[in-house]
């Protein structure tokens, strides 16, 4: 299960790589082992960012107007 508290500082870090290989000034070993960390972070973002997604409640409307529901798994069609 992904760790909600590594989201910031992976995110930090892989918008550290993206300035990096922008500035182009590296070379190849380099560049090719930032891009595969950054890979590596872009993951770790995004499985938590699904985990995050999967425990948010969303809205549904039922008799008594809308109310708040936990997301169920059939939700995330």
């Amino acid at each position: 299960m992904p760790d909600l508290a590594r989201f910031e500082p992976a995110l930090v870090r892989l918008e550290e790589i993206v300035r990096q290989l922008e500035e182009g000034d590296l070379v190849l070993e380099r560049g090719l082992a930032l891009y595969e960390e950054g890979v590596g972070l872009a993951r770790e973002c995004a499985a938590i960012l699904d985990l995050v997604d999967r425990r948010i409640e969303v809205l549904s409307e039922g008799a008594d107007g809308i109310t708040l529901r936990p997301l169920e798994p059939t939700d995330e069609g």
